[in-house]
Formats: C-alpha cells, structure tokens, sequence
C-alpha cells in the first residue's frame, strides 16, 4: 500500500494492529502512529491499548505508559485499560483506575466484577455486585459461576434463584457447578426444571455440562443430557459428539463411548484423539493402536496430541517396543517435534518396563531442562521397581520440587520396600524440616445419582458405622481365604482403606 503511493489513515490503523502477532509489531506500528500523528484521534491510541493488552505484562506496561499521557479518554479508553489489568490479575491497579474513572457503564463493573471472581476473591466480588447501580444477565451470571467455582454452591443457589431474568447461560452454569461437585441430584432437577421452562439445548450448555460430567465422573447426569439429544432429536455438532465420546469414556462407559464415536457421520482429529485416549487411560493399548491404524487409513493426520495418547496407550499396557516406535516415527514420519509431554511418556513407558538405564538416559538427553512431573515421573518408577541408589541420586541431584509431598512419599516406601527403615525416618525428618504434608488420597463412587468420597480414615459420612463394619467383615473374609490359620488376628481398617 505505501510502494503504491497510498497513505494510512485513522481507519487503517485499528485493521493493522489486530494482525499483529507480537509485541514487537504493536511497538513499531505505535512508532509509526506516533511519526504519522494519528495519536491525536481517539480510535487509533485505543486500538493500540487494546492490542497492546494481548501480549500479557509487558503489553499491560506500555499500554497503561501511553493511557498515562493520553490527553483526551473516553469510555472506550478506560474499559479497556481495566480490562487489560485484570486480564493480567493487576487487580489492585485495575481497582484504582477503577475508582478514578469519570463516568462507569455496566461493561466496567462487569470487568472488574469478573477479574475479581477469577482471582477466587469472592469477598470483594460480592462487594461490588452488592454496590452496583444497575446489574445484567452478565452480572448475575459471573457471580454465579465464582461461587460454584469456589465450591460454595449454597450461596451460588442463592443467587441463580433470586436471578430476575435467567437465560441458557446461568441455568449451564449453576447445572454445571452442581455436577463437578458431585450433586448430581441436584443438577438433575435443575436440568428438569430447565427443560420445563422451555430453554432448548445448545451446543455451549451441551458441551458445558457434558464437560462437568467429564470432569467428575457423573454418568448418570451424562446419560441425562444424551437422553434428551436423542429425545429432541438435537442436531450434534461434531464438537458436541465428540464431548460425549469424552464424557463416557471418562465416565468408564467404553461401550458406549465406542458407539458414539462409530455413529458419527463426521469425524475431526479430535474426535479420534478423544477415542484413542479413552482406550488409553483404561489400559486397552490394543484397541488404542488400532484406533491410532485406523486413523491413518482413513486420512487423517495424527498431531501431537494422538502421539500423547498413543504412547500412554503403549505404556499402561506395556508395549514397549511399539511405544518407542511410535516415538521416533513422530517426527521421522510425521514432521512432529517431541515436547516435554512426549518424553514424560517416554520415561514413564520405559520405567514401567524396567528400563530404568534407558530412561535416566534419556532424561539426560532431552533437549530441555527436565521439570518436576519428569522427574517425578523416573522417581516413580524407582519406587516400582525398588531402584532406591537410583531414586537418591534422583532426588539429591536434580531440580525435583521440594515441595511436593508425593515425592518424599515415594522415596519413603522405596525405602521402605528395601528395608531401610533409617531412609524412611530420614525422609520424615525431611518433610517436617521443609513443612510439607502428603494430603491424603480420595476416592470416589457414584450410587443412586450421588458421588461419594471417601479418604483413609474418613469419618464425614453419615454412614460410616455401617461402612466400617462392611469393612472389617471383607477384612475378616479375606484373611481366611488368604490364611486360613490367621484368621482370629485382627486387621486394621487403615490396611484396606490406603
């Protein structure tokens, strides 16, 4: 355009920005504006706030260097300045602009209203909310989804019910949170009560709740959700067919996920990423690598995501050499640089085999620093395998996280295992000496549309007298079958429940 002759003006500008890629661009398209005077009209310095917001802290600076000297703002100019600051989690700073700013409109609440709720500060959310002049849809729905993020979805309830207008949106939100928690019950009536209303489904609540089910293993609020696409006949996407592929394949419901899938009338790369990694994570390696076949034969090109999936697919079922195959073929066949992601499958697949030399090896060839889950992931298979001289130098030598729990635990019981228990009491002192705790571990179980966790020792439930007593009966049984003569010998429930 400038070979040409022709010369930029206002409107050029703005288009300009929002291609540029990265800071640097911004910088020097600002320098230009700046050469040209265009600074002078109120669109340009605004674009450049805004683009300049994208490319996180720094870009938040030289944005908030030229709101500074900007001599004339408009709304436009002081949304997106707090915008920026709160997409960064300048909270403080956002706030103080805040509070200076001349003349508010619903859009500047809302974004600080929503930074807050991002940052988990519910406290000050709610503040602002009880202080706003006029509150929309947008209002009551970001306050809604903070509570239910935060867990507390008595007051999130509070809030949807005395909701003056409610949308597809906030009904998702509130149905959703009550699945992740795992109340299941409740997120069944209110998807009940949705349907009552009226509110027809959409691909966002679709994926929205089906994701929720995912996340916590609600099948039955899944099945809920596919009862009702398949009773109204609702035209899934390929995005929503393949949430429900995830949704049962998380759940553990592989039949059905394989029907889904195979039902589709079209498929993406994710769509067999989805499929390959349910196979994976329930250890069938086999029909995860004949997904993986099937995939190339029908023209699809695998991305890093399915060499993800395959090589833990390789892993859990223990297919080692296939797992290093796949490995090298990434980028020799496919034109995929391994991430750090791949080589933490790699040393997890090569430790589970006992091929700890390998996989030392590798970590000391990686072309990256090795992180925690790296090392963490060899100091795992050390304990597998009882590698204690291994999993010393492991944690002594290398850049592992202090401050993660599992890994002294881990050493522990390789000491322990090995019979060292002068290691065992070591690592104890070392937890204490560092003040870290192993948070204990949780399971869970869905009965009659409600999930249930439990932890060692947990005494919450309103059951647990008739749980415990199950218990020790199993215990009982099992030691008369395991040692018949033993059988008097008291066991103790922490046995069982670890």
């Amino acid at each position: 355009m400038q070979w040409n002759g022709i010369l930029a003006n206002t409107l050029t500008y703005p288009f300009l920005l929002k291609a540029c890629s990265c800071l640097q661009m911004v910088e020097m398209i600002h320098t230009q504006i700046e050469k040209n005077g265009f600074l002078g009209d109120i669109f340009v310095p605004n674009a450049l706030i805004d683009n300049y917001s994208r490319f996180g802290g720094l870009g938040i600076k030289a944005a908030l260097r030229l709101f500074t000297v900007m001599e004339h703002r408009d709304v436009v100019s002081w949304n997106s300045m707090i915008g920026g600051l709160t997409k960064v989690g300048e909270l403080r700073e956002a706030r103080k602009l805040f509070d200076e700013m001349p003349e508010k409109s619903t859009i500047t609440w809302n974004t600080v209203l929503n930074g807050y709720v991002k940052a988990g500060e519910m406290e000050e959310a709610f503040q602002l909310f009880e202080s706003m002049p006029q509150r929309n849809i947008v209002s009551w729905s970001t306050l809604v989804m903070g509570y239910s993020k935060a867990g507390d979805m008595d007051m999130a309830r509070v809030l949807f019910d005395e909701m003056p207008v409610k949308t597809s949106v906030p009904w998702t939100i509130i149905i959703s949170g009550y699945v992740e928690k795992g109340f299941t019950k409740e997120a069944i009536e209110l998807y009940d009560r949705m349907e009552r209303n009226g509110f027809k489904l959409d691909d966002g609540t679709v994926i929205s709740i089906l994701a929720a089910c995912a996340e916590s293993g609600s099948l039955a609020m899944g099945l809920k959700v596919h009862d009702s696409i398949e009773r109204l006949k609702f035209r899934c996407s390929v995005a929503v067919c393949n949430t429900l592929v995830n949704m049962y394949a998380k759940c553990g419901s592989l039949d059905k996920a394989w029907s889904v899938f195979n039902g589709m009338s079209k498929r993406d790369v994710v769509s067999w990423n989805v499929m390959l990694q349910g196979f994976a994570m329930h250890g069938h390696g086999r029909e995860a690598l004949c997904v993986f076949e099937r995939m190339k034969k029908e023209g699809f090109k695998p991305d890093r995501v399915t060499f993800i999936g395959v090589l833990c697919a390789c892993s859990h079922a223990g297919f080692i050499d296939e797992g290093i195959q796949c490995f090298y073929a990434m980028e020799k066949d496919y034109g995929i640089v391994p991430e750090i992601e791949h080589y933490g499958c790699m040393i997890d697949l090569l430790g589970r085999g006992e091929r700890l030399k390998e996989a030392f090896m590798l970590v000391n060839t990686m072309p990256f620093e090795p992180n925690a889950v790296i090392w963490g992931t060899l100091l795992g298979a050390c304990r597998l395998h009882g590698a204690t001289e291994l999993a010393e130098k492991v944690l002594d030598h290398f850049k592992l996280d202090r401050m993660d729990p599992g890994n002294y635990s881990m050493l522990a019981n390789i000491f322990a295992a090995a019979g060292d228990w002068d290691g065992v009491a070591t690592v104890r002192l070392q937890m204490k000496s560092v003040g870290v705790q192993k948070p204990s571990g949780a399971s869970s179980i869905e009965i009659d549309n409600e999930v249930h966790e439990f932890t060692v020792f947990d005494r919450s439930h309103p059951n647990f007298d008739s749980i415990y007593g199950m218990v020790h009966r199993l215990a009982q049984d099992l030691k008369r079958v395991a040692h018949p003569k033993d059988a008097t010998l008291p066991v103790e429930v922490g046995e069982l429940m670890i």
